[in-house]
């Protein structure tokens, strides 16, 4: 399976803690069950929220079967054509998903509308006002 971070510039670090549970689950299998890429809008070096870089390929260019888009310390707008490419990556991917405020770049991308959705609880409110036709539920964790 593959697995794609979109990484947006200055995403939070936390964002790529899940990545552990697909290493984790290929060491115990002792084969390689999920494959795991790093993708910002163009490839190349994008800088976390403290400065350091990570290696990334352009989104949208191959197939996924779980797209994961990390999010910032605090929610802002997200440049045009990163939101373009995520729509795509999006009708080319099984599932997308988000950690945290990921959500709010699903949903400057118009991809939350009637959905049911949770950021982080700080941010739930905010979210709730940018897409007033999602459903955020605030405590899910």
């Amino acid at each position: 399976m593959k697995i794609g971070f979109l990484l947006p510039p200055g995403f939070q670090i936390m964002g790529l803690a899940a990545a552990s549970a697909f290493e984790l689950a290929n060491t115990t299998a002792g084969r390689c069950l999920y494959e795991i890429g790093f993708h910002s809008e163009f490839g190349g070096s994008v800088a976390n929220s403290f400065g350091a870089a990570i290696e990334t390929q352009p989104i949208a260019r191959r197939r996924l079967d779980t797209l994961i888009v990390c999010g910032l310390v605090a929610p802002a707008p997200t440049a045009p054509g990163l939101l373009a490419r995520l729509r795509a990556a999006a009708r080319l991917a099984r599932r997308t998903t988000s950690v945290c405020t990921g959500a709010f770049l699903l949903g400057e991308a118009g991809l939350l509308d009637g959905r049911r959705v949770t950021t982080h609880w700080m941010f739930a409110r905010e979210l709730q006002e940018q897409v007033p036709t999602a459903q955020v539920e605030a405590d899910r964790i």
